[in-house]
């Protein structure tokens, strides 16, 4: 797919903008697909005059430009915030609510003042400022695809450091996700203490 100008992932920050909402936070998450490992959310501030070429939707990145774009994200925002839910947590409460507080940790790591918040999907919470749940936000605002990248290269991180702890599932590779080589390796090992036991994983 070819990856969409910059400029025109800005219809609901303008729409917003000029509505009074100046600062406008945008949470995503990874991992709420995998049999293995925490899921991650990240949310992310900007001022109103950034823009950064190649921000779309993480998952239609490589890994080198979602590291490369990650780093120039980090660095031209005003302030971003990183939750992460284990699969423990997930496995209690379910992966939705174990989301939900994902996305509420990385809001609560922000260290400035924000107006309204725009999220992936259809996830709504109750916050003191409005909450605008975008579906498919990540190819559509900004502000939500950056925190995709944030999120997504976190938690890949996360996952190839617990790679190097269960090598044998292929994390480095699958992130956790239910390959049929992850599957396998499940019926021949057994479940790790990462593996989120409520899922379906055989």
């Amino acid at each position: 797919m070819k990856i969409p100008p910059c400029e025109s992932l800005f219809h609901y920050e303008r729409d917003w903008w000029v509505r009074g909402f100046k600062k406008i936070a945008g949470v995503d998450e990874a991992g709420r697909g995998p049999l293995a490992g925490p899921v991650v959310a990240a949310c992310v501030v900007f001022d109103r005059h950034v823009r950064i070429d190649g921000v779309f939707d993480s998952k239609f990145l490589s890994p080198s430009e979602r590291e490369r774009l990650y780093e120039e994200i980090v660095s031209s925002c005003l302030s971003y915030g990183i939750g992460i839910v284990d699969n423990n947590v997930i496995d209690q409460l379910n992966i939705l609510n174990a989301t939900k507080i994902a996305m509420q940790m990385a809001l609560e790591k922000l260290n400035c003042e924000i107006d309204c918040v725009f999220v992936d999907g259809n996830i709504g919470f109750p916050l003191s400022v409005p909450v605008l749940p975008i579906v498919k936000g990540d190819q559509k605002s900004f502000t939500i695809a950056c925190a995709s990248i944030i999120a997504k290269v976190t938690r890949d991180n996360l996952m190839q450091e617990l790679h190097l702890e269960y090598p044998h599932y292929g994390w480095n590779q699958n992130k956790g996700y239910p390959t049929r080589m992850h599957r396998e390796a499940i019926k021949k090992f057994g479940l790790s203490p990462y593996h989120r036991k409520s899922f379906n994983v055989l």
